[in-house]
């Protein structure tokens, strides 16, 4: 499985610490950077993360900024993207299996790194169920449609 891995200066910290571990699992990552702590706009890496996605360069995603929020609103305007903002191994779980989330995105000043650890491993270890869930997901795409 391929990973696309994206943060801002906020997230540099815990991006880097997220890329080791899913390398140590066998994820092959494509990391977007920022590759140094200089602020700078989240919704750049949002972008190019989210594209490498939906062009299917990267199956999943991970995002990471300050809070998860700015980076995972900006990741969600990505038409095929649903990305879900986290900072619990539950929500994470669900977020594969209920919604089919392709990107996950957590806050760098949020999670401390062993949390985020779990956060990620809940989210990679899961998958999409399916089944009434596929009809509630394809409602949110239905809108998503509408309103292009």
């Amino acid at each position: 499985m391929k990973i696309a891995l994206g943060s801002d200066h906020g997230g540099y910290d815990l991006r880097l610490a997220i890329k080791a571990h899913l390398e140590s699992r066998g994820f092959e990552v494509q990391d977007f950077g920022t590759h140094t702590k200089t602020s700078c706009d989240y919704p750049d890496y949002a972008l190019e993360v989210s594209n490498s996605i939906v062009s299917g360069e990267n199956d999943l995603g991970v995002l990471v900024c300050g809070t998860g929020l700015g980076i995972s609103i900006a990741a969600n305007k990505v038409k095929g993207i649903i990305a879900a903002p986290v900072s619990d191994t539950f929500s994470a779980e669900m977020a594969r299996r209920h919604n089919n989330a392709n990107i996950i995105a957590l806050g760098g000043r949020v999670v401390g790194e062993g949390l985020a650890l779990k956060i990620i491993d809940a989210f990679f270890d899961a998958s999409f169920e399916g089944g009434r869930h596929e009809t509630r997901v394809g409602k949110i795409k239905a809108i998503e449609a509408d309103n292009l």
